[in-house]
């Protein structure tokens, strides 16, 4: 996966998790886990019944999950509501994890785990484009795909990484502060691959 730029000094956020133990990722590689998080990220602390309103589940399935997820260190508690129900929140910033390290199992895990992350991508990218027409004329007009082809060396491939990812960082404390987010904004979804390729004709 694409590593997060470093944070800055003034970044209030907490960092990003690196996830380099092949058990945990294990522990990380499924659906509902995964959609747990992404809520999490996206809407703030919450409760099983809430998150299960939200992703399609049971609160039982989500309560079971959480603790999953606690146990792993990938949230905590934040608090009790009414009934002494246990809201749940983010223990880190995000995550990062490689599948080029030394270490083969932990490479095998990472790459189950990239593989889990894309796909859900992916889909919510179909799922917009079979969806489009349902949404205001300046978010179709707004929303766009891009391609492009680089003769690039790899340190200025990471470089081109780094400088793409310190923009989008420019709006990273809306995730966490709804204050900050303008009244017509919508969650937006960000799919960067960067890559070496071969097309037909082209040098190796």
């Amino acid at each position: 996966m694409a590593k997060p730029s470093p944070e800055s000094p003034d970044d209030d956020l907490p960092p990003p998790r690196e996830l380099t133990d092949p058990t945990v990722m294990r522990a990380l590689t499924h659906p509902v886990r995964l959609a747990l998080l992404e809520v999490l990220a996206t809407e703030g602390p919450l409760t099983a019944t809430e998150a299960g309103e939200l992703i399609g589940e049971s609160p039982t399935t989500c309560s079971f999950h959480f603790r999953q997820l606690e146990k792993y260190g990938f949230i905590e508690e934040a608090g009790t509501g009414p009934g002494r129900q246990r809201h749940w929140r983010f223990a880190h910033g995000g995550m990062r994890f490689s599948d080029t390290s030394d270490d083969p199992e932990a490479n095998i895990a990472a790459k189950s785990l990239s593989r889990l992350v894309t796909d859900r991508a992916i889909a919510r990218m179909q799922n917009y484009e079979d969806t489009k027409a349902h949404y205001p004329k300046d978010w179709q007009q707004a929303a766009e795909g891009t391609e492009s082809v680089l003769y690039l060396t790899p340190g200025e491939l990471t470089d081109l990484n780094a400088e793409i990812r310190a923009l989008l960082d420019r709006h990273r404390e809306r995730l966490t502060n709804a204050e900050t987010r303008p009244p017509d904004s919508k969650l937006v979804e960000v799919l960067l691959f960067t890559y070496p390729t071969r097309f037909s004709g082209a040098a190796t």
